[in-house]
């Protein structure tokens, strides 16, 4: 074998993995669900700026020049008053809302891009890595095609809301390798210093007066074993996180304890909207063919809306798949003594109530006193049968 043709041997595997991981069409349906999640997140992110808005980016708040970032640019660097400032917020509430519903979604994923950037940019100080997640996140649903499933652009070109292209997962791979560099140099990281190797850095994180939500107490702060636990079981979820999180079968476990512990932070200290962030390129990581079976099986699907809205159950058809169909009463056969050719009154409309509407044909009250009271039940009806003859 020639060195060409075993150079094409090795290559040629390679290069076919290359393109089927980038480039191979799947369905958009799950980044349809990043851009949704995303969307709302923008949507909580610019309103979280808004208490003190001139105070962090306007010309008489904390930073009235642009921090000091080589090569950098942002909007405000034309005009940072007040005006500006807020007509900046709202185009960027604005984009949110349209990146979250999917009208015009590349678009909207752009602005909400350049906003986001122009806002950290105009003061440094007051971001940390959380924020530069929903930056990057903004860019990846840039570069990708965002709208092309669970949007309004969809409804707008193929008439239905719920409907997905096959388009290559380009920008989905790198949302996922962004949440895996993100736990694997984290790790790294930690592990170049000293409280992390010890086991002693959850117990400085919690007793972190500025940054508590939560007062931790000082039983469990100053437990050496179980801030050892707490600090090298959160490294090992992270390394997890990092690695076996492309293993599929180990996946669900891996997603399952990186949200455990993500919510442990979130509740415990005030790290903003950095979990949230995670938790968006966590949802890069559901199967296409998963996203699909929810969102375009009808039956699936509206099985899960009628349990979601109790009070459409019976639009969705649920109810009467539950209960069976309710059986109608027998009415039983009216039995006449020997003599007379008349009801007898174990066979009246009281003791049959289907029987209702006939009785009155078949019993001649003397007027209308008499046959309310004999629906009532206060006199037999039996007594008025034949009166109207006996009055001829």
């Amino acid at each position: 074998m020639s060195f060409r043709s075993r150079t094409e041997s090795v290559l040629t595997p390679v290069a076919d993995g290359w393109q089927r991981f980038w480039f191979d069409p799947v369905p958009m349906t799950t980044l349809g669900l990043v851009r949704i999640a995303y969307g709302v997140l923008a949507i909580g992110w610019t309103f979280s700026l808004l208490p003190h808005l001139y105070d962090l980016f306007g010309r008489d708040g904390l930073q009235p020049q642009r921090s000091p970032v080589e090569f950098s640019w942002t909007l405000l660097s034309f005009s940072n008053s007040d005006s500006a400032i807020l007509g900046m917020w709202f185009v960027l509430l604005a984009a949110s809302i349209a990146l979250a519903v999917g009208w015009h979604s590349r678009i909207a994923a752009l602005i909400v891009f350049v906003c986001v950037l122009s806002f950290q940019r105009q003061n440094i100080y007051v971001f940390n890595s959380g924020d530069v997640l929903i930056r990057l996140e903004a860019l990846f649903l840039f570069l990708g095609p965002c709208g092309a499933a669970l949007s309004l652009d969809r409804r707008r070109t193929a008439g239905s809301f719920w409907s997905a292209q096959l388009r290559a997962p380009y920008a989905l791979r790198l949302m996922q390798i962004q949440l895996s560099l993100v736990y694997v140099v984290t790790v790294h990281d930690k592990l170049t210093g000293l409280t992390w190797n010890e086991g002693s850095a959850v117990s400085y994180a919690l007793r972190q007066a500025d940054l508590a939500n939560i007062a931790a107490p000082e039983w469990l702060t100053m437990n050496a074993m179980l801030m050892n636990f707490a600090t090298w079981g959160a490294l090992a979820i992270e390394l997890a996180l990092g690695i076996l999180i492309w293993n599929r079968r180990l996946r669900p476990w891996v997603i399952l304890a990186g949200v455990v512990l993500h919510l442990s932070i979130l509740v415990g200290l005030a790290v903003a909207f950095f979990s949230f962030a995670i938790f968006v390129l966590y949802i890069a990581f559901i199967p296409p063919e998963t996203a699909e079976s929810w969102f375009h099986d009808k039956e699936a699907r509206e099985r899960t809306f009628a349990r979601l809205r109790p009070w459409r159950r019976k639009s969705a058809g649920v109810e009467i798949a539950k209960k069976p169909a309710k059986k109608k009463k027998a009415v039983a056969e009216p039995e006449y003594d020997d003599d007379e050719l008349v009801p007898t009154r174990s066979s009246h409309r009281l003791d049959n109530p289907e029987l209702e509407e006939e009785s009155p044909e078949e019993v001649q009250y003397p007027d209308r006193r008499s046959r309310r009271l004999a629906r009532q039940g206060k006199i037999p009806a039996s007594d008025f049968v034949g009166s109207a003859a006996d009055q001829d």
